[in-house]
């Protein structure tokens, strides 16, 4: 379960009064009495707060930030002994894991949500390992194979955050060149024999597809690109002087970038 505080029902109801229920602005981020951010959602009967960092409900399995860190040091310890060959999550180590992927899941949709493009790429990339950790080294095929429905899904979040980074920085070919790739992983993925595996995969590739033409369509494009396209445009007017023109200056940017390499 997420973080539960616990308050008065005064305290609560004050709290609800201050903040109304808007299904288009009921996340936010506030600081705890020891400075520490949390991510509170506003729920049309209630709030849910999640942690920032670390696993989303502050809770540590076994002394670990998370079950997923938890069962990666069990492999660690079975490598140093030399028996990864035996290492096996069992049906009930994969339960839990699931839960609490799911938890990681909720925070980075809210995440996205409020545009934390840094943290919903983190948590992505971190449910991304689960998903390989578990497919494999799950005992039972129900468990290594039950994730695999979501991966176009999840890739899909984790590029667009990481090209959102990029775009933020003013940066628009390296996150086109991100949409690209992501692109390339989901068209290549094995197939899964599951309905929402074929649902999320063409959702996600028609959602990459229209960010991947956004983005071409608003780059900044290089003095040879703009006087290529110039040529094109002379060649189908039949403006061959012009043409010329422009196949000269292209010839001096040419040279002039092979001087400088």
């Amino acid at each position: 379960m997420l973080r539960c505080v616990i308050m008065s029902g005064s305290e609560l109801q004050k709290i609800l009064s201050a903040w109304p229920y808007d299904p288009d602005q009921n996340v936010r981020i506030v600081q705890d009495h020891d400075g520490r951010q949390l991510l509170q959602v506003r729920l049309p009967m209630g709030i849910e707060q999640y942690e920032m960092d670390g696993r989303p409900d502050g809770l540590r399995p076994n002394g670990s930030e998370s079950a997923l860190d938890y069962h990666r040091e069990r492999l660690g310890e079975a490598r140093a002994r030399g028996a990864e060959g035996s290492f096996k999550l069992i049906n009930e180590e994969c339960a839990e894991l699931f839960s609490e992927g799911v938890l990681y899941y909720y925070r980075y949709l809210h995440l996205f949500h409020i545009q934390d493009w840094t943290r919903t790429e983190r948590d992505t990339r971190r449910n991304i390992g689960l998903f390989d950790f578990v497919h494999r080294y799950a005992e039972q095929d129900e468990d290594r194979d039950y994730l695999e429905q979501w991966r176009p899904y999840i890739i899909r979040f984790n590029r667009i955050a990481s090209a959102m980074m990029e775009v933020e920085g003013h940066r628009q070919n390296q996150a086109l060149d991100i949409i690209r790739e992501a692109i390339d992983t989901i068209e290549t993925l094995d197939a899964v024999d599951n309905p929402t595996f074929d649902y999320e995969r063409e959702r996600s590739l028609s959602t990459l597809h229209q960010m991947a033409h956004e983005l071409e369509e608003n780059r900044p494009i290089s003095d040879a690109e703009r006087i290529e396209k110039e040529l094109q445009q002379a060649i189908a007017a039949e403006q061959y002087e012009r043409a010329a023109e422009l196949r000269d200056q292209l010839q001096i940017l040419s040279g002039a970038g092979s001087h400088a390499g």
